[in-house]
């Protein structure tokens, strides 16, 4: 199995290596000046694609970057150049925010040799490594073959009844002032709370925040049990709208749970809802 983590040293002597597709997955909460793509246009690791969550998503719903089908998929993949043959390695320029969420989506579409650069673009730029402003005018279409595995998913009516069956531990990665309804949502339209008996384990402290690395497996296996959770039990992540539930998976993946699912609508679709119960 390929390394869920590489590092920058390994990656700038790799950089050539046909083998490897880098990926740029930068993107900022819709409360932020500023987009991915022109943090990508400004500055990026040579030879790198950028990755559109938003657009590499469901058109058809109505919620943000939602999982889009294997056939919409397979075509932004082969627009980016990116193969079932690839050994993809991904980063962004948030301290590891964004990333994880395309780790997560390309596994779930069946492609296993996918990567993250410990401490993204924020790491790679503090050790002066090479960038570049380059557009990715050359890249050669390719033919990605996806199987997405349904297992990963939840949706709100699998959500719904988990509050009544308790089969699957629920972790929210938000922060506790959104998890507890003391600060507003990013999204207006969203009410203030959380999922009934739902945990909370803010993404960013699995993350080191001066490095902007991955903590190591004992840092994050303690933070894990500080959460309250179970790790031999059932686990669901989720978060504002399904990007840093996959944080989440990340951590929980580096501590040797690998069936960890994502509930794709998080509190973007459950808070928005007259219908749905919510906890302060």
């Amino acid at each position: 199995m390929v390394n869920a983590l590489v590092e920058t040293d390994w990656l700038e002597q790799n950089l050539n290596d046909a083998a490897i597709r880098i990926v740029d997955a930068t993107w900022y909460l819709p409360n932020v000046d500023r987009t991915g793509i022109q943090d990508f246009e400004e500055a990026h690791i040579p030879g790198a694609v950028f990755w559109d969550i938003d657009a590499i998503s469901d058109p058809s719903s109505s919620l943000p970057h939602m999982m889009p089908d294997e056939a919409t998929f397979e075509g932004h993949m082969n627009a980016l150049g990116i193969s079932n043959d690839h050994h993809i390695i991904i980063y962004d320029n948030a301290k590891m925010m964004t990333a994880p969420r395309v780790w997560w989506t390309l596994r779930a579409f069946g492609h296993g040799n996918v990567s993250l650069l410990n401490g993204g673009m924020v790491k790679w730029q503090a050790e002066h490594r090479p960038v570049n402003a380059d557009k990715s005018s050359d890249i050669q279409e390719t033919s990605f073959s996806a199987r997405f595995n349904a297992g990963m998913l939840r949706s709100l009516d699998q959500v719904r009844s988990n509050i009544d069956n308790g089969d699957e531990q629920l972790l929210d990665a938000r922060s506790p002032g959104r998890f507890s309804g003391i600060d507003p949502e990013p999204r207006p339209e969203c009410r203030s709370g959380h999922i009934p008996n739902s945990l909370n384990l803010p993404f960013n402290e699995l993350i080191d925040p001066d490095s902007g690395t991955v903590r190591n497996v004992v840092e994050l296996s303690a933070r894990i049990n500080e959460a309250g959770l179970d790790t031999s039990k059932p686990i669901v992540t989720t978060c504002g709208s399904g990007i840093t539930a996959c944080v989440l998976a990340l951590g929980l993946h580096l501590i040797g749970r690998d069936d960890v699912a994502i509930y794709d609508g998080s509190w973007t679709e459950w808070g928005s809802r007259a219908d749905t119960p919510v906890e302060t």
